[in-house]
């Protein structure tokens, strides 16, 4: 079977390239893998949907002929039946696809498309679309459609770092304005955060612009250094890291009677969100649930709290002290404690009692005597160091 010249059409370098392209010797094709050569084209390219319209449609006129090259010959009418393109978008839509060496134009001397037959009726050629570079580029194909799957983990990956750096910073920026509203640095994270959330695009196809997520997550580190800073230059009396030994029976005695102090507000807890617990303590993972919510986080304390050996009534009086979402926090802070302190002293802990622990956590909470945001900023920052 002899291809005919392409008479006066335009040449194309990419309609040329795909004429040198050829079937495996005796290789039969059929019009289901032909068809699925044409939608990994259609991906890997990222065809417009008339594009997409025309070559399906053209790969589904395939007649699967034992012949060197898989030739097709529907008639314009027949395509726009097909697709409900006009001729002229038809014809340019076809004259795209041979410019991306998808499809090779074989024209007859009067550029007509039909079939050839000999003697006895049985088709042996064709004028009309040789669609065979669309079969023999599959592995072009599939390369393309890995790559363009990697692409689209990266992004991904990238786009959800953005947001954890994003959702972090907004929370410190809420705390300190719960804490220290009249912090001097606030007003220029807040500046800093509002001019970066306009260059973020929304999640989807788009590309970052270079250097958003180090912008982000520089902002981030800023604004949770401030709010260290600020809440180390407060009491003198906070909770500190270094000390793991059980609270003494001073501890008790220091605390302060329950009329001294009433019960915190529920709503000062906001800036206290699943994210920063999460990055906090990952023994958080034991729950074995997601934490998206402050109510996951109550139903994280709750099961956690058994974990301790802390008894039921160290529970229910911790939640009347310092309320249901910072008791749950409190159950899962020194849970994390315990099991660094494990992890760093060869399997052994100084806190022999942990439940004994939450109890004295608990008091000290409600005396104002530990921050349990500023305790969490500075485990987050320690284990991400």
């Amino acid at each position: 079977m002899q291809i005919a010249s392409p008479g006066g059409r335009r040449l194309d370098h990419a309609a040329l390239a795909a004429k040198k392209l050829a079937l495996e010797t005796g290789r039969t094709v059929t019009r289901k893998e032909l068809s699925a050569a044409a939608m990994d084209a259609e991906r890997a390219l990222d065809l417009r949907a008339a594009q997409r319209q025309v070559l399906s449609a053209l790969a589904a006129c395939w007649g699967e002929q034992e012949w060197e090259r898989l030739l097709v010959w529907p008639s314009n009418d027949y395509l726009m039946s097909r697709t409900g393109l006009t001729e002229r978008a038809i014809r340019r839509i076809i004259e795209e696809l041979n410019k991306l060496g998808l499809v090779i134009p074989k024209d007859s001397a009067n550029k007509k498309r039909f079939a050839i037959r000999d003697m006895a009726g049985e088709i042996i050629d064709a004028y009309g679309f040789d669609l065979t570079p669309i079969y023999v580029r599959r592995g072009e194909w599939a390369a393309i459609l890995a790559e363009q799957k990697v692409m689209r983990e990266i992004r991904k990956r990238t786009y959800d770092e953005v947001t954890v750096a994003r959702r972090a910073t907004e929370e410190t920026l809420n705390a300190l304005a719960s804490h220290f509203p009249e912090h001097r640095d606030r007003s220029d994270i807040k500046d800093q955060y509002s001019k970066l959330l306009s260059r973020t695009p929304k999640r989807s196809t788009a590309e970052l612009p270079v250097g958003l997520l180090q912008d982000w997550q520089d902002l981030r580190i800023l604004a949770e250094e401030t709010y260290y800073q600020a809440g180390d230059a407060g009491p003198k009396d906070h909770h500190k890291e270094t000390n793991y030994e059980f609270p003494s029976e001073a501890c008790y005695k220091r605390s302060p009677k329950k009329a001294e102090a009433a019960p915190p507000n529920e709503g000062s807890v906001q800036h206290l969100q699943p994210t920063l617990i999460i990055e906090a303590c990952p023994t958080i993972s034991d729950f074995g649930r997601p934490i998206r919510d402050t109510t996951d986080i109550v139903a994280a304390g709750r099961y956690l709290r058994a974990s301790l050996g802390a008894h039921e009534s160290a529970w229910a009086e911790a939640v009347e002290e310092i309320g249901t979402v910072r008791a749950a926090i409190a159950v899962i802070y020194t849970l994390q404690l315990y099991e660094d302190d494990v992890a760093k002293n060869g399997g052994e802990s100084r806190i022999k009692n942990p439940g004994g622990y939450f109890r004295a956590l608990t008091r000290m909470v409600k005396a104002g005597k530990i921050d349990l945001a500023v305790e969490l900023l500075a485990m987050r920052r320690r284990r991400m160091a």
